[in-house]
């Protein structure tokens, strides 16, 4: 067997994640059916045929059924920064990421449609919930460049990097998720991204055009 195969899941964690899925999606349906805030975790345990007490192993807040790529959504610039390429920078590694995110119409980008777009929009909670994973998201990436510059953690010049890459970010996200409610499909928001997006990167240039370009 080639060394580099993923093992076959075993029959319990298949089942788990089957059952996670199952759950993941009937909370979903009821979310964007009924809106997040009236929408009960006995009603999601119901409606998947789970205990209560299952849905809360799976998922500890209710924000976790609506948003579950959450953590890939943090950790995907910090990655894209780690794993940039020789002679590349993270400006223009972050770049190249986000538009082959957009060419794929990739959920974690935003490109989530319509019903599930306008019930975070409509949720308080989520809206919140949102802004957090933003914050943390520019946290790692923070993190990221300070290990890649081989500078402090504490140091001014990564967390000043990664505000600015991180706004370029968050106004991106917001405009496909704008597109989005004002009902433009995936295609056609895939197509002004990609006109737009590197208006918005070139923008940072000036400032991080040599910042931590790998040797």
């Amino acid at each position: 067997m080639d060394l580099n195969d993923t093992p076959p899941l075993g029959l319990r964690e298949t089942k788990k994640r089957e059952t996670r899925q199952l759950i993941s999606d009937h909370a979903t349906r009821l979310f964007i059916e009924r809106g997040f805030e009236h929408t009960t975790i006995a009603e999601i345990a119901d409606a998947a045929r789970v205990a209560k007490k299952t849905v809360t192993n799976y998922f500890p807040r209710k924000e976790d059924l609506a948003l579950d790529h959450q953590d890939e959504f943090v950790a995907a610039p910090a990655a894209t920064v780690t794993a940039r390429g020789a002679g590349e920078t993270p400006l223009s590694a972050l770049r190249r990421a986000f538009l082959a995110a957009v060419a794929a119409q990739d959920p974690v980008a935003g490109f989530a449609g319509e019903a599930f777009t306008r019930m975070i929009a409509d949720s308080p909670t989520l809206t919140v919930c949102l802004r957090g994973l933003h914050d943390r998201r520019e946290e790692a990436l923070a993190a990221a460049l300070a290990d890649a510059t081989g500078t402090p953690p504490d140091d001014i010049t990564p967390r000043t990097a990664a505000a600015l890459l991180g706004g370029v970010h968050r106004v991106l996200f917001a405009r496909i998720q704008e597109l989005t409610l004002s009902g433009r499909a995936g295609p056609e928001i895939a197509e002004v991204l990609a006109r737009e997006a590197p208006r918005a990167f070139d923008l940072l240039t000036p400032a991080l055009a040599e910042y931590g370009r790998r040797a």
